[in-house]
């Protein structure tokens, strides 16, 4: 299918010297990834987000919480990255400085090949302990779901951020910078409902800093966005590539 992008935007695209982006959960969704809430179906339907994802959930059932990042964690090792993943990596290429933050925690952007990826809630495929925190390499062997830290003894969970929690402060700190100091900013596959992350466009366009929205829907930064495309991720990055690099 052919786009018909503004002028305007491909000379910004090429002339760019920094470019951040901020992915949410469409982005993945087009690559078979549930969104969190479309997680819970199936045998996990009878239960709500926040019977799932609390540090409150985990402390009063650890083990149910953990079978079900486990569930997760197999839905999305069944999953590629999309076209629009590696329209990103290639993007990554063309620009100078060129930031990646995802409210995913799929790792599908790494697994396409970004590398300047800043993981806002975490990532489902690392783990920590609940008491300090110590990150875990590997999981230790044990039958025990969910296992202990070998160096403090505490559970461990899944290093994500959950409800009631705060964002990664070195990783929105990465993010807010980065958003502040791009030519161009990109909005892709989000519900711009989300906060923190979803000041960060607010903060690229107090700097003056043209924004682009890519959704299928419109949001509530609709409005506010410089450039709006809408449709498929999929579709429209990689058009959007080649028409601003042939």
């Amino acid at each position: 299918m052919p786009f018909d992008f503004p002028g305007r935007l491909l000379d910004a695209l090429r002339n760019a010297e920094g470019v951040t982006v901020l992915t949410g959960a469409g982005i993945s969704a087009e690559s078979g990834v549930p969104t969190f809430r479309d997680a819970l179906t199936g045998l996990w339907a009878r239960y709500r987000p926040e019977d799932l994802a609390t540090p409150e959930a985990f402390q009063h059932n650890p083990k149910l919480v953990w079978e079900w990042y486990e569930w997760r964690r197999e839905l999305v090792r069944q999953a590629a990255p999309n076209p629009a993943h590696l329209a990103l990596v290639e993007m990554e290429r063309h620009v100078r400085h060129f930031i990646l933050a995802t409210q995913n925690v799929d790792g599908l952007h790494r697994k396409a090949g970004s590398r300047n990826v800043v993981e806002l809630h975490g990532n489902l495929f690392r783990n920590k302990c609940f008491d300090h925190s110590h990150s875990l390499d590997s999981l230790p062997e044990s039958a025990e779901k969910p296992p202990h830290c070998p160096q403090c003894g505490s559970l461990v969970r899944p290093d994500v951020v959950w409800f009631g929690e705060a964002l990664p402060s070195a990783a929105l700190e990465q993010a807010w910078q980065a958003a502040q100091d791009c030519d161009l900013f990109f909005l892709i596959g989000t519900s711009s409902l989300v906060y923190p992350a979803a000041g960060l466009p607010h903060l690229a366009l107090e700097k003056g800093i043209p924004v682009v929205e890519l959704n299928p829907q419109s949001t509530p930064f609709t409005q506010r966005a410089g450039y709006v495309l809408t449709g498929l991720a999929g579709e429209i990055l990689p058009a959007l590539i080649r028409t601003a690099w042939s």
